[in-house]
Order: C-alpha cells, then sequence, then structure tokens
C-alpha cells in the first residue's frame, strides 16, 4: 500500500508560480511510474503530467506543455510539480496517482491505470 500527500497548492495571482509535492509515507516510491491530474468543480478528472520511475521519461498535457514541470527525488521519495505562468483555467484540485512499474520507463495518462491516489491540493489562480 502506498500513502500519497500532496502539499503546495493556494491562491495565486494570474502568472504566478507554485510547486506542488507528492511524499510517499510507509513505502517507497522509487519503482512506481506517477501522475498528477486535476478536476475543476462540475468537470472530469484530467491528465496534468506524468513521469516514469527513474525520472527520465516525462509527457504532458498540451495545456500545460511549457508551463508545467514534473520531476522526481527518489532519495526524498518525492515529486514535483512545478507550475509557473498559472492561468485562472488552472484552477482545480490537484491529485497524485501512482503505479507500479516493474522498473520500465512507463508513463501512464488515464487515471484508471494508476492504483494509488492521494487526497488533493486545492490550487485557485485568480485573474
Amino acid at each position: 500500500q502506498v500513502q500519497l500527500v500532496e502539499s503546495g497548492g493556494g491562491l495565486v495571482q494570474a502568472g504566478g508560480s507554485l510547486r506542488l509535492s507528492c511524499a510517499a509515507s510507509e513505502r517507497s516510491l522509487n519503482s512506481y511510474a506517477v501522475g498528477w491530474f486535476r478536476q475543476a468543480p462540475g468537470k472530469e478528472r484530467e491528465f496534468v503530467a506524468a513521469v516514469s520511475w527513474s525520472g527520465g521519461r516525462t509527457y504532458y498535457a498540451d495545456s500545460v506543455k511549457g508551463r508545467f514541470t514534473i520531476s522526481r527525488d527518489n532519495a526524498k521519495n518525492t515529486v514535483y510539480l512545478q507550475m509557473s505562468a498559472l492561468k485562472p483555467e488552472d484552477t482545480a484540485v490537484y491529485y497524485c496517482a501512482a503505479r507500479t512499474s516493474l522498473y520500465s520507463e512507463g508513463y501512464y495518462l488515464r487515471p484508471i491505470e494508476y492504483s494509488y491516489w492521494g487526497q488533493g491540493t486545492q490550487v485557485t489562480v485568480s485573474s
């Protein structure tokens, strides 16, 4: 079982930056592929970014490409989502998710592909 805890959300003005963290407790996150998703009120959960277990491969939704960066520090058992040039449409609850990767360099884009989820952290971007 992997327990995930997100942090770093908050209120920021448009154009600002935030860094979200996803930390795992009770178990190492090192062999897991990790993704970030978000869900705005009245909308479905959508993919934001994903990273392979080693950090060697990343993938982004078109809506955040060039503005968001996903990274991981396996020594700290943490995955990050650096968000820059934030827009009001980025407002949502952000979730991190993890799944076993068997040390393959895959990344995964669909919520159903992930086994473990955090509780989410609210990001609000004001205009």
